[in-house]
């Protein structure tokens, strides 16, 4: 059964820094979404600060959203039943990447 994960990250870059790094990025997140297996990954940046994608592999769907605002970035994806039972430790591995690209540097 399909699952749907969010990870909600704060930082302090203003949206315009966030924006950047996250379509520079989001290659990283998608391994971790992924949980490491074969995907292959479709984006849409819809608006500035919306990005949809589709992820698709070994017979399942990944589908979700990252919205981009000015103090946080929110990630939603909706895992298919073979990721479904891993949720929490793609979740995790999600939100330490999406960390890194938020980091001050």
């Amino acid at each position: 059964m399909a699952r749907p994960v969010t990870v909600t990250m704060s930082h302090d870059l203003g949206l315009d820094e966030a924006r950047a790094r996250f379509r520079e990025g989001s290659e990283k997140l998608h391994q971790q979404l992924s949980g490491g297996m074969v995907f292959k990954f479709s984006e849409n940046w819809e608006t500035d600060d919306r990005l949809t994608f589709v992820a698709r592999g070994l017979g399942q769907t990944i589908t979700g959203e990252i919205d981009i605002f000015p103090q946080h970035v929110r990630i939603t994806a909706t895992l298919p039943g073979i990721l479904a039972s891993i949720a929490e430790t793609i979740a995790g591995k999600v939100e330490k990447e999406g960390k890194l690209l938020l980091e001050r540097k």
